[in-house]
């Protein structure tokens, strides 16, 4: 397939108008996974006519449909109307590393779109765009779909998996003793952190119907011993006495008021010579761009939370009784904002 063309080479109107149709290669791919087509070919090539019979679809329109798949790398036609998984295909198998199934099926299905189709509504209203479409808070929707909630866990390693090695790497995390990972879901980051600095023992918060999957998430890694689960809410108290607290893409989902509700419950149960640890996507100031600042629209459609700034994070920090001491960049999309209790 021809490398497409830089958007930045293509004149004003042609950058929009491919802005405008960017959503059609995630359809295609979304429908790829609603299908489960790299896992139906993941034994072999297979002839489009089988595929269709075995799924019960069109042929014709079958045919026309992975013949674009091909088009974009995800399959390629070994012989006439025989196709088969290119690597990129592939790595969309419901168990291949790097969760790209679940992220797409959450971030490309039909509740993601519908809220991203009321951002007008919440650039009026200031409220989530998702809140319109279900009736309720983001959160409070998964709590009552527990294979939701698994589906969205799987989907935020997937979304953000380049990060737990990379923020392991850039914090000397093995000068600490006990780190609490307030909502940490299954435990990714914590995982990362603990395979790579084998002195410190690890504490995973998040809620009971999230962490009920961390076991198994953690059991093939060794790391039984140095865990412990605890299930609760972030809203009503952590775990006191530990000598680092992480926040990864957690003050993000909420709002001002929440955060400072969550900041103080970790204030209070922080060491006092500890270290709060917030990891996020921390905007640049100015025009620059970062892949920080769409997710911050996405935050806005979603959960109702935000991406900060650097001047923003340290005055919100203030406010919970916190001194934004440093800002860690990592070889990912995000930093860490270090601060101190004082």
């Amino acid at each position: 397939m021809a490398d497409p063309v830089p958007v930045q080479a293509l004149p004003p109107h042609a950058q929009l108008i491919q802005f405008g149709t960017a959503y059609w290669a995630s359809q295609m791919v979304l429908v790829a996974a609603q299908l489960g087509l790299a896992d139906e070919l993941s034994a072999g090539a297979r002839s489009s006519s089988d595929l269709a019979q075995h799924l019960g679809l069109h042929p014709g329109a079958l045919r026309r449909y992975l013949r674009s798949l091909a088009g974009m790398g995800l399959l390629t036609e070994v012989a006439d109307q025989t196709f088969a998984l290119t690597p990129l295909g592939a790595a969309l198998r419901k168990d291949a590393p790097g969760s790209a199934y679940a992220t797409i099926m959450t971030l490309t299905g039909d509740l993601c779109t519908k809220s991203w189709s009321e951002l007008r509504h919440a650039l009026k209203t200031g409220r989530p765009g998702i809140e319109k479409v279900l009736e309720k808070p983001f959160f409070e929707y998964l709590a009552e779909r527990p294979e939701e909630a698994s589906l969205f866990s799987e989907t935020m390693v997937g979304f953000h998996g380049a990060e737990p090695p990379a923020v392991a790497e850039a914090y000397d995390f093995g000068v600490l003793r006990s780190i609490v990972d307030v909502g940490g879901a299954t435990g990714n980051m914590l995982l990362h952190i603990l395979k790579r600095h084998p002195g410190p023992r690890g504490v995973l918060f998040d809620l009971p119907h999230v962490v009920a999957d961390a076991p198994a998430f953690l059991a093939p890694h060794g790391l039984a011993d140095r865990v412990t689960i605890e299930p609760g809410s972030f809203f009503d108290a952590v775990p006191s006495g530990h000598d680092a607290y992480i926040l990864s893409h957690v003050l993000h989902d909420w709002n001002e008021a929440q955060c400072l509700t969550i900041l103080g419950n970790c204030r209070r149960a922080i060491a006092s010579d500890g270290r709060l640890l917030v990891v996020e996507m921390v905007l640049p100031e100015g025009d620059a761009p970062h892949p920080g600042k769409m997710l911050d629209m996405m935050m806005l459609v979603g959960p109702g939370g935000q991406e900060r700034t650097p001047g923003e994070y340290s005055a919100l920090l203030g406010q919970a009784g916190f001194d934004m001491i440093d800002l860690v960049p990592t070889s990912s999309d995000v930093s860490i904002v270090v601060a101190a209790p004082r």
